[in-house]
Parts: C-alpha cells; sequence; structure tokens
C-alpha cells in the first residue's frame, strides 16, 4: 500500500458546490425534476476532472493522476507532508486556535498512526477572507473504504 497526497486552496463558495463534488452516480429519471437533471449534468462533466475537493475522500482516486501533490510509501513521510502543508498556510489560518504549533503537531502524529492501519486523513481549514485550504493524503492499492478502485497512478504494463 502507498498513500497520495492531493490539495486545494480556492474561494470557500466554489468549494460549497457540492455537485461538482460528488461522482455522477445514477441518471436521474426522465420524471426527475429539471434541477436534478442540471445538476447531474454538471457532475458527468465536472467530477471527473474537477480539481475540487469530492465530498468522499476515497474518491480523489478517481481523480487524473495529474492531481497527485506526492506518493510515499510510508504513512511517516506522507505525514511529513502534510504538516509541511500545514505549515505553509498556517499563518493564514482564520482560526487562532488552528494555527498553534501543538495543534498541527497533534493533527500529523493522528494523520500517521490513521495511514499506518490504512485509513484516509482528510483536513479543511478556513483562511482569511473566503478562502478554504483542503488537504488530504489517501491510501491506495487497495483502500480500505473502496477496494474496488484502481490507483490513479497505475502504469500501464510495458
Amino acid at each position: 500500500m502507498h498513500h497520495h497526497g492531493y490539495a486545494w486552496v480556492g474561494e470557500k463558495k466554489t468549494f460549497d458546490r457540492e455537485s461538482v463534488r460528488r461522482p455522477p452516480g445514477q441518471a436521474p429519471a426522465a420524471t426527475s425534476e429539471q434541477e436534478v437533471h442540471d445538476r447531474y449534468r454538471e457532475a458527468v462533466a465536472a467530477f471527473p476532472t474537477t480539481d475540487l475537493p469530492p465530498i468522499q475522500t476515497v474518491h480523489w482516486l478517481m481523480k487524473p493522476p495529474s492531481l497527485i501533490r506526492g506518493t510515499w510509501e510510508e504513512p511517516k513521510e506522507a505525514g511529513e507532508w502534510l504538516g509541511l502543508q500545514l505549515a505553509e498556510f498556517a499563518a493564514r489560518f482564520a482560526s487562532e486556535q488552528d494555527r498553534e504549533a501543538t495543534r498541527m503537531v497533534l493533527l500529523v502524529k493522528s494523520a500517521v498512526e490513521r495511514l499506518t492501519w490504512g485509513g484516509d486523513v482528510s483536513l479543511g481549514h478556513y483562511l482569511r477572507g473566503t478562502v478554504f485550504h483542503s488537504v488530504a493524503l489517501v491510501a491506495c492499492s487497495p483502500n480500505r473504504a473502496a477496494p474496488e478502485l484502481p490507483c490513479p497512478a497505475r502504469q500501464a504494463p510495458a
């Protein structure tokens, strides 16, 4: 098993567009309201390629490999990357509590523990203004939540 890292920074109102943060699922019935059809079409078009964080962390594995910010075999290495991501944005965190170094160290330690048993990690912080920062570490090959999802970075056999 290995772990992929993902990160996103953007406007909170963009992050709130849930229809493009979910896989399309089953097509709506012909009798469904127009709004349902519109949301479905938007999800079909946008979900596979948008860099917006998916609602479910494991669904990062359905995204293109170009969105992967790093890959690590060891949970500790993935945790170090997470710590760097938090440190890079900490001064901009809207909450003073979230900026505390001890809190960030505990978040990283907890993340490493979760990755060790095959779990995923997803963290989000409001930044000053109307900006949101999301960072995720996703177990791959296989993922406990969705073992059927293939690794997005899997190389084709030579």
